[in-house]
């Protein structure tokens, strides 16, 4: 039931919020290239796109793989790219995050008991952030595949599996994750549950093998010598050019990232901590990485990702207690039901956030809109301005291999080469937009895609939030075909 759950959550988000954004489109579009172009490395997104930085083929290549077969059958019963994305890339992804989730929660389950995990089953389902990101393409969601079967396999002292997910973890996927695996090492380490010698043994094949393995896999879909997390390492912290994206305060995590994440169940942890001495061992790598992360300036949620479960074990903990002392006394019986209510208050949040989020993809609103209008045996040369591209755009949504679609950046508006698309998708609040102006004589304005604008609280409502649109991109036609068609 626990497993079914999850799943069930997971799937909620997925079809809720189908598209992905500018931070997955890496990942997503070599799922797309490995799939539908294979050997034609030429026809390759990221050669065109490359990014600030590479990125690692190897998890996109671990879920192409597993995808495959159900790529061939979509193919085979003629059903557009976009189910792939929905099945074959995201679904295999989030299942895969759940597997790894499952096994901690098995191991769990033998370590502190069936109730605990019920609790820790339920806390993780009603909060967003982790059941939200676990099916995106994120590279930190590839490394925590890897960051919860790590956590697993320290809590059962496999320390030779252990070794080799933070190989895996480190050197392919996130760097950063040594700050919270490391810990765990050195902890088995200074404690003698884990030998030097051994160690050693285990530590510099494993090493050598994960480094070797990005490093011949990356030079030959980039086309040089790489290894992927090395640079990314590099650029983010001896460069410090993560800055670029913005920066803030040191304690940010603490007072904003991880009350967002874990909702209601984040003042419930400390409790748990102290409840059972045995927690204190266990979150400390946690924190430690927590702590030292928040040292680089420029900070994001999905960043410390690989924690949350960590935290829900301890306020797994302190629900489990209270809910088993409920009948010694009338304040207890109240910590008991305030324990169920934080799982509806979790749920709430959930809710609104979910909400929000699935308007927060102009740009895929806008192609599926494009599609569904122009009809598919007709042909389009459609430009897709920079916003749209990073709002919901991907190869997967581009189901027409008679269409073109073009992505080039920089584009001057109202030039010659902008007049010569036929259809364009483009970022503008309005028609009086001044963008727009540019194509008053080649263009004439469809339809439009609104987005998530902002929240407005009234407590004298119900529900006392409301939610608030606002026109992000416009569907621009040629001229004389749109006056056929009228406004839409």
């Amino acid at each position: 039931m626990m497993d079914w759950l999850i799943m069930g959550v997971a799937l909620l988000h997925l079809v809720t919020a189908p598209y992905t954004k500018v931070e997955e489109s890496f990942n997503l579009q070599a799922c797309h290239d490995l799939l539908y172009n294979g050997i034609n490395l030429e026809e390759y997104d990221h050669l065109e796109f490359p990014g600030v930085v590479p990125r690692t083929f190897v998890g996109p290549i671990v879920v192409s793989v597993i995808a495959y077969p159900a790529v061939a059958v979509i193919q085979l019963l003629g059903l557009n790219k976009f189910i792939a994305q929905y099945i074959a890339v995201r679904g295999v992804l989030g299942l895969l995050v759940i597997v790894a989730w499952r096994r901690l929660r098995k191991q769990l389950q033998e370590s502190f008991g069936l109730p605990l995990t019920f609790w820790f089953t339920f806390i993780t389902a009603s909060q967003f952030h982790f059941m939200y990101y676990l099916s995106r393409p994120l590279p930190n969601t590839f490394a925590l595949v890897v960051a919860l079967l790590a956590f697993s396999f320290w809590l059962e002292q496999q320390h030779h599996a252990l070794i080799w997910t933070c190989g895996i973890a480190v050197l392919i996927f996130r760097s950063e994750l040594c700050l919270f695996l490391g810990p765990m090492l050195l902890a088995d380490l200074l404690t003698r549950r884990l030998q030097t010698l051994p160690f050693l043994q285990c530590v510099i094949p494993a090493g050598l093998c994960c480094l070797m393995t990005t490093i011949a896999i990356d030079s030959l879909f980039w086309g040089r010598l790489l290894w992927p997390e090395g640079e990314v390492f590099w650029f983010n912290t001896y460069k410090n050019q993560s800055s670029t994206w913005g920066t803030s305060p040191f304690l940010w995590y603490w007072y904003s990232a991880l009350p967002r994440a874990l909702g209601s169940s984040f003042l419930l942890a400390p409790v748990g901590v102290a409840l059972d001495k045995r927690l204190q061992v266990l979150i400390t790598p946690a924190l430690i990485f927590v702590i030292l992360y928040s040292f680089l300036p420029h900070k994001e949620l999905r960043f410390i990702i690989y924690v949350f479960p960590v935290f829900n074990i301890a306020a797994a903990r302190a629900c489990q207690f209270f809910w088993e002392g409920r009948e010694k006394s009338g304040t207890r019986q109240l910590l008991a039901i305030g324990c169920v209510l934080h799982l509806l208050v979790n749920a709430a949040f959930t809710t609104l956030l979910l909400t929000i989020s699935a308007n927060n993809y102009p740009g895929g609103a806008a192609i599926h809109k494009l599609h569904q209008i122009i009809p598919p045996d007709a042909f389009a040369n459609v430009h897709i301005d920079n916003y749209v591209a990073q709002t919901g755009v991907s190869r997967f949504t581009q189901l027409h291999d008679h269409w073109r679609y073009n992505k080039t950046e920089n584009m001057k508006a109202g030039s010659k080469s902008m007049r010569s698309f036929s259809h364009l998708l483009v970022e503008a609040k309005s028609k009086y937009s001044y963008n727009l102006k540019h194509y008053t004589s080649s263009h004439e304005i469809v339809s439009s895609v609104e987005a998530f604008s902002h929240l407005s609280f009234n407590y004298q409502q119900f529900p006392p939030v409301k939610k608030f649109l606002m026109t992000k991109v416009k569907l621009l036609y040629p001229l004389r075909r749109a006056q056929k068609l009228g406004k839409i």
